[in-house]
């Protein structure tokens, strides 16, 4: 199959599930090109992007001026430079009765361009968050691109989009979108009740490469010994760092202890807030701010470490996580796991069998749960064995990608299938 993906930045660290599942259909055999809005900024780039030479197969969409002066200027230049290789092409996307405020905005114009010289027959369009599927949707209404298109939700896209834009945001892309493919259970109730007919939506989890993520070979701690706890995130509010730090802060407080050794792997808009609050704990001496981190360093600590905190919330503009992924490597890496009843984790985590969850921003039992790993190793071990069995069982990669290629076939070849018989 020939397949594109349309995506936001690429590559992106933060986002290795995304480029997990592009590398696993290419060894699959497929063909697989990349559209992305912006160029990642990040200094590390994953080994796997060189190893199969991605950047090639990337093409990126022109940056659109906010100033709709510089964006008609840019746009003019644009389509004087490209009008004689693919006229119609440019005329389509400039259709106003036809592509509405789309064209006037000169939004399709900016789209096309990747798309002038190429031969743009794909059988999948693959588009990950709901934004690229709007991207998808119009480029193909302009004849641009042909091919099934699919749309994965993440989260972002069906939280704080919808908080900004109004939950009518996507009603345009149910309809002409041929399937959407939500992470979690969670989001596809949220889909259906924005209106997405339930016969479109299939449940396809993101998974991790089991290969890379060994059980853990730090010593089982017994009571009383040095605990080391671990975050890994981007340091924004949804991730609810600061109600671990606040926890931490609780325990040493109230049990008068000081072995725990809590290491937050991350980089972003709230590190220097998160740090000013550990100086004002005087939790400088148990708890670092790492930054960013090599995915090989990542796997290194969680192999020190005994507990995996994720204390995910909901920010004030409504943002949601997904699942995060790294709840899954710690997971198969027989790591117990704190985390929140938020979004789909609770589909991921069973609580009291393979790690603790526990309300958003609630400090006092966030304390509590990591108090009792603390204090029963025997069953943290247990809670890890646990944990490790779920991923085998619902989040290997591998599998995942196998059921994705299957997914694809049967939309080409079985268009009338039913999609409830699949899940």
């Amino acid at each position: 199959m020939k397949i594109a993906f349309f995506l936001g930045e690429f590559p992106a660290i933060s986002q290795t599930f995304i480029l997990d599942q592009i590398v696993g259909l290419i060894q699959q055999g497929h063909e697989v090109d990349v559209f992305a809005t912006t160029v990642s900024d990040e200094d590390t780039v994953h080994p796997e992007i060189n190893k199969y030479s991605l950047l090639e197969r990337t093409y990126y969409w022109p940056k659109i001026p906010q100033n709709y002066i510089l964006r008609a200027f840019k746009g003019l230049k644009l389509a004087t430079l490209n009008i004689f290789q693919n006229s119609l092409l440019i005329l389509k996307s400039l259709n106003i009765f036809k592509h509405g405020k789309n064209a006037a905005s000169l939004r399709l114009l900016y789209l096309c361009i990747p798309f002038i010289n190429r031969q743009a027959c794909y059988d999948i369009i693959q588009c990950h968050f709901g934004w690229s599927g709007l991207q998808g949707m119009h480029v193909r209404n302009i004849g641009a691109i042909d091919g099934k298109l699919i749309t994965t939700f993440h989260g972002f896209d069906v939280t704080k989009s919808v908080h900004e834009f109004g939950e009518s945001v996507y009603s345009s892309l149910f309809l002409e979108g041929d399937l959407f493919s939500p992470i979690s259970n969670y989001w596809k109730q949220k889909l259906i009740q924005m209106g997405c007919d339930e016969h479109k939506l299939f449940v396809h989890r993101m998974g991790i490469d089991l290969r890379k993520f060994a059980a853990s070979t730090a010593y089982k701690h017994k009571s009383k010994e040095i605990i080391r706890l671990v975050s890994v995130s981007r340091l924004v509010e949804k991730k609810g760092l600061e109600y671990a730090i606040r926890a931490i802060a609780k325990i040493l407080k109230d049990r008068k202890i000081a072995n725990i050794e809590y290491n937050i792997i991350g980089d972003g808009d709230l590190r220097d807030k998160l740090q000013q609050l550990i100086t004002d704990l005087n939790l400088s001496d148990c708890i670092i701010l790492h930054g960013q981190k090599k995915s090989n360093d990542v796997v290194a600590l969680l192999n020190r470490s005994h507990v995996l905190l994720a204390p995910s919330v909901t920010s004030k503009d409504g943002d949601m996580e997904g699942i995060p992924v790294v709840l899954m490597e710690a997971m198969a890496m027989e790591l117990p796991v704190i985390s929140t009843y938020h979004s789909g984790i609770p589909e991921l985590v069973d609580d009291g069998i393979s790690g603790f969850l526990v309300p958003e921003r609630d400090i006092d039992n966030l304390a509590d749960r990591i108090c009792y790993l603390m204090d029963h190793p025997d069953e943290s071990e247990e809670m890890g064995k646990a944990g490790k069995l779920k991923i085998v069982r619902d989040y290997n990669l591998e599998q995942l990608n196998e059921r994705l290629e299957k997914l694809y076939q049967k939309i080409l070849f079985e268009p009338s299938f039913e999609l409830a018989t699949t899940h």
